[in-house]
């Protein structure tokens, strides 16, 4: 597989010169494509802040990102909002969908505002839906679905545009379990059949056992990692519980 994303010494500061809180601390690593990657760590670890660099959302204060051999942090303005457009996906925990459209409107949304046509919106919409699992409830606002689906709305919004990068914060944080494997199932298709490159962040240690390889961050840095090969989905989930009971006493913090 060829490389798509390359993390090289990053850090992120916070604060004025007398209280400054480094929050990633010197992180670097690659993700190929058709890669389902987690990252992990408790509250204040800064995964969610090596979230946000990576997504253009806000800036590394030192080290380089590259997306497709493309540094991100030399990118501003409408070349910076192009580039997001195009290369990149968000999934969000809160859904993020607009109320006043209904579930097709919404994952039509970025496509009809980059002038694709109406046909080719039609297709793709309908053919990502039926992997989806959501063809039925296409003519239904948000207020008349349940959290699972219009999570996996906001999936096909984000994969519509055929993105190079998914970035996941939280998918399964707003839902019940049931919800939440309905979800990561979808996931599954979004990666395996789809060959969708997939970073997420998660706390949980059952959403994060879908993905293919796990990143443990603490303190701002990387202090473990998790490749799951050839095991099944419980075998890799008792392996994320066995580095839990390595750490010890962070158990609540990690999971």
């Amino acid at each position: 597989m060829r490389e798509l994303l390359k993390i090289e010494k990053i850090e992120k500061y916070y604060g004025t010169k007398g209280t400054v809180t480094k929050a990633v601390d010197n992180i670097s690593f690659s993700v190929e494509e058709g890669e389902f990657v987690g990252i992990m760590g408790p509250s204040g670890s800064g995964k969610t802040t090596l979230l946000n660099c990576i997504s253009t959302i806000d800036n590394a204060t030192t080290g380089k990102i590259f997306l497709k051999e493309t540094e991100l942090g030399t990118l501003k303005g409408k070349k910076l909002e192009r580039f997001r457009q195009k290369e990149l996906g968000f999934i969000f925990q809160d859904f993020n969908l607009l109320d006043t459209l209904n579930a097709f409107e919404n994952i039509a949304l970025a496509l009809t505002i980059q002038r694709v046509p109406s046909e080719e919106i039609e297709s793709r919409i309908r053919d990502l839906s039926k992997k989806l699992g959501i063809l039925d409830i296409l003519h239904k606002y948000p207020y008349q679905i349940s959290g699972g689906e219009k999570q996996r709305v906001a999936s096909a919004r984000a994969l519509v545009r055929n993105p190079s990068l998914i970035l996941a914060d939280e998918p399964t944080g707003a839902l019940d379990s049931k919800s939440s494997r309905a979800l990561m199932n979808s996931f599954e298709v979004l990666n395996e059949d789809l060959k969708a490159t997939i970073l997420m962040v998660t706390h949980d240690a059952y959403t994060a056992s879908y993905a293919n390889r796990i990143l443990f961050i603490k303190d701002g840095r990387i202090f473990n990692e998790l490749i799951r090969g050839t095991d099944t989905r419980k075998e890799f989930f008792s392996r994320i519980m066995e580095v839990v009971t390595f750490l010890g006493g962070d158990i609540g913090d990690v999971f």
